[in-house]
């Protein structure tokens, strides 16, 4: 998607996202800060700034890379201004609130970088009059309980985007449970309807952080019962599938990665660069592999798939090529049959989808 110059009267949201996204892409950070200064300062509320400017340029940023219209280097420098951004609203007088509420800590789950969709979330809290605590993007277990020992919020906020980060946001939801702190959750990575966060036992889920403040906002979320466990064991773990997928996850690339050099004369030709772009597929692959075991959901690993081959054909590479790679999995793999299941489901949804642009289907 493209955005181009229009007829939007200039301080429409809509105008706002046009301006920022062309500052932000020529790199000219000044100008997206003043423009949502500037909005402030005539009369535009600052959720909206946040939620309905910010918010959408991020997921424009992150469209472009996956069709390959954009660099890392850009996506990186576009989320830093982003965020500078959000940090220029934040200490606008329109934004500033006394705190009249309850106590919230807002992190990301560990091993979770992208960090604005929790950063917003906490700047809309402390809008609405809640004292934030916000630990940023990768937070471990340890020191999120730690903090929690030490401030004894009313709910912790837990941030994922990324699905193979579900196992850890489990024990993570399960620790705080533990000190009786209930969790809301959100993020991509929590699925469509939020099926991961009832999975995994979390008190509350959002779709986005406006609904997030909402509920929060509607009732307290009730505290756990000492003793209180999120859910008992996940009852499909038993099979130690998960559990050895996960932990032989570096042999399965090296593995496959051989045996796609024996069987492709146009890997072994590969540049160092391109191995190492190739192994990293693997290990992504593998990784959500474990995912979809973890949460016996075979369409989690699906639509990771289709996603892959949208950004391979974003860059000029047949989506095909992942089917290889599926099929040796499937090979050393085939004392899972839980494992199998799930990889010929994804090579069958693959062969059967046309692609567009990254992660879309016709």
């Amino acid at each position: 998607m493209r955005l181009h110059p229009g007829t939007t009267p200039p301080r429409t949201t809509d105008a706002l996202v046009e301006q920022v996204w062309e500052s932000v892409m020529a790199l000219d950070e000044p100008t997206a800060v003043r423009t949502v200064l500037r909005a402030l300062d005539d009369g535009v509320d600052p959720e909206s700034v946040l939620l309905e400017v910010i918010g959408p340029v991020q997921g424009l940023v992150g469209e472009e890379w996956a069709a390959n219209r954009i660099s890392v280097a850009q996506e990186h420098a576009a989320t830093a201004m982003n965020d500078r951004a959000v940090a220029a609203v934040a200490l606008h007088p329109a934004a500033r609130a006394e705190p009249c509420r309850g106590r919230i800590t807002v992190a990301c789950v560990d091993g979770e970088w992208h960090a604005l969709p929790a950063r917003l979330l906490a700047e809309v809290l402390r809008i609405r009059g809640w004292h934030v605590d916000y630990l940023g993007a990768h937070v471990p277990a340890p020191h999120l309980i730690a903090h929690l020992h030490r401030t004894g919020p009313d709910a912790v906020a837990l941030s994922s985007s990324l699905p193979t980060r579900l196992p850890v946001a489990h024990a993570t939801i399960t620790a705080c449970q533990a000190v009786g702190t209930p969790v809301i959750v959100g993020g991509a990575a929590f699925g469509r309807g939020g099926r991961y966060a009832r999975l995994l036992g979390a008190d509350a889920w959002a779709p986005d952080a406006r609904s997030a403040a909402d509920e929060l906002a509607r009732r307290p979320l009730p505290r756990p019962r000492p003793g209180h466990q999120a859910i008992d064991d996940l009852p499909h773990l038993k099979d130690q599938e998960y559990t050895l997928v996960a932990r032989d996850r570096p042999r399965l690339v090296r593995e496959v990665l051989l045996e796609l050099e024996d069987t492709f004369p146009a890997v072994r030709g590969y540049t160092d660069a391109q191995r190492e772009r190739t192994a990293e597929d693997l290990s992504h692959i593998v990784e959500f592999l474990a995912t979809a075991l973890y949460t016996d959901d075979g369409e989690l690993f699906g639509d990771f798939v289709l996603w892959t081959a949208g950004v391979l054909h974003a860059r000029g590479v047949p989506a095909a090529s992942l089917l290889p790679a599926l099929t040796s999995l499937r090979r050393r793999l085939g004392d899972f049959p839980r494992a199998v299941s799930v990889l010929r489901a994804g090579a069958d949804r693959l062969t059967r989808t046309p692609l567009t642009d990254a992660g879309n289907a016709e």
